[in-house]
């Protein structure tokens, strides 16, 4: 079967014959169906194939891993990340997309990346810690083999240069310890974050579609919320009485003429 990139012929033979299913597809290119099929799921998610009958979309978890790698910044990750952690970043993204149930604002979206990023980096620093542990544990061995030996047979020297290491590897290690804790206590400041920023946005989402109809209901079923309601415009009524009976009666204004500043047929004096 044919390797490499699918050519632009084979993508319009592809287009044009979608709908004949992506192993008979495949069985007329002459590749592996598999990679047809993650082609023709490629193209649709740009949208620039329609879906086919046959395609299962339902899947929003692979749907969102496609979307995340035609992302402008899914070139700047594949610099910052080897491709097992670049593997990883796809999997937490449609996880965490698929949660979001692909209701993600972009402000959203770039506190997801962050999010991800920290993740990454925190397990990236446990790696490097339990590669320190394994050296510290390697180096300690020898040292106590080579203590054992005779005075005279000893190679104090080299037990130094070894000793050395091991407090370099544990300075490193606590360095790497203290990463850790600050990469946590970012991520959990994100995530409480992001859960009070959605919570706001779905919670304005939700008032928004609430109607009069629904909000004398709620009225009716809370009548301590009610009653609240009348005792604040009864106080308005009666500011806007006073303050009508005030400004109603006769003022003298700097140039000495006297009016009434509130004229209304129910105010005026004679």
């Amino acid at each position: 079967m044919k390797k490499g990139r699918i050519s632009k012929d084979e993508e319009k033979f592809i287009k044009e014959n979608i709908d004949i299913g992506f192993e008979r597809l495949g069985l007329e290119l002459d590749r592996d169906p598999e990679s047809v099929l993650t082609f023709i799921k490629k193209k649709v998610a740009e949208g620039k194939f329609e879906s086919p009958i046959w395609l299962d979309t339902s899947n929003s978890e692979e749907q969102a891993r496609f979307d995340l790698t035609f992302r402008p910044y899914w070139s700047e990750l594949k610099q910052q990340f080897t491709d097992h952690e670049l593997e990883l970043f796809k999997y937490h993204w449609a996880r965490i997309i698929s949660q979001f149930k692909d209701d993600v604002i972009p402000t959203e979206e770039l506190q997801v990346v962050d999010l991800i990023k920290l993740e990454l980096l925190m397990n990236r620093g446990l790696k490097h810690n339990k590669d320190n542990i394994e050296q510290i544990s390697a180096l300690e061995a020898l040292i106590s083999i080579e203590r054992q030996r005779d005075s005279d047979q000893m190679d104090k020297e080299s037990i130094f240069n070894m000793e050395r290491q091991v407090a370099s590897l544990k300075a490193s290690q606590e360095s790497l310890n203290k990463d850790y804790r600050e990469l946590q206590t970012k991520k959990n400041s994100m995530l409480k974050e992001m859960k009070a920023t959605r919570e706001q946005r779905v919670k304005r989402l939700e008032d928004s579609k609430q109607n009069f109809t629904s909000w004398l209901a709620f009225l009716v079923t809370n009548p301590d919320v009610a009653k609240g309601y009348g005792l604040e415009m009864e106080k308005m009524r009666l500011a806007m009485d006073k303050e009508k009976e005030r400004l109603s009666e006769f003022h003298k204004y700097q140039d000495e003429t006297v009016d009434q500043p509130f004229l209304t047929p129910d105010t005026v004096k004679e």
